[in-house]
């Protein structure tokens, strides 16, 4: 029994490396550089007020150096809470990814950004800018107002997370003409 631990030991001992070239080159493997979660709730605060919330079914960080982030392959959900804790605006797309060094969510595929009043933007793509805290796009965009009774469109778009002052950069005008509907693109808000 004794002569199997010191065998045991002697192969340990002889598989083990110090040599940091062959520990990076092992842990180099991409596959170690990932983690995946599933049903995850991340929560950002600012003195302890829960100020945004995201969930999603799926996260996998990437820890890269050159360019760490979490992507939501399976889609996302982002809650805007006001000081109070209630809710004031959502972000929900099919899709997206959360960029660690520029600080910013990039929400693709059926991205819909909608507020207390109803009123809801929906594009291909929006990016929530962390650190302004401004939701913004150069893609088509269109927003409903029930309660104005109002449809805009137009292409590229800045809004605050409260969806309450909003911009579109170049607004869409439809003219009816006897050819059909023709719409043109124009600087407005």
């Amino acid at each position: 029994m004794r002569a199997y631990f010191i065998l045991l030991s002697v192969l340990v001992c002889v598989g083990c490396s110090t040599d940091i070239a062959e520990v990076n080159a092992i842990t180099d493997n991409e596959i170690f550089k990932q983690e995946e979660a599933k049903y995850v709730t991340i929560l950002y605060s600012d003195s302890a007020d829960v100020k945004v919330r995201i969930t999603a079914n799926k996260m996998i960080r990437h820890l890269t150096k050159m360019n760490p982030r979490d992507e939501f392959p399976d889609g996302i959900f982002v809650e805007f809470l006001g000081s109070n804790g209630q809710v004031y605006s959502w972000l929900e797309a099919d899709r997206a990814t959360r960029y660690d060094k520029e600080n910013e969510v990039v929400a693709q595929g059926n991205a819909k950004f909608y507020n207390k009043k109803q009123e809801t933007l929906s594009s291909t793509e929006l990016i929530w800018d962390e650190d302004k805290s401004i939701i913004h796009t150069n893609k088509f965009v269109r927003i409903t107002q029930p309660m104005r009774g109002d449809t805009s469109y137009g292409a590229g778009f800045e809004s605050n997370e409260e969806f309450d002052l909003f911009t579109i950069k170049n607004k869409a005008s439809s003219i009816l003409n006897a050819q059909g509907f023709k719409s043109k693109i124009g600087k407005g808000k």
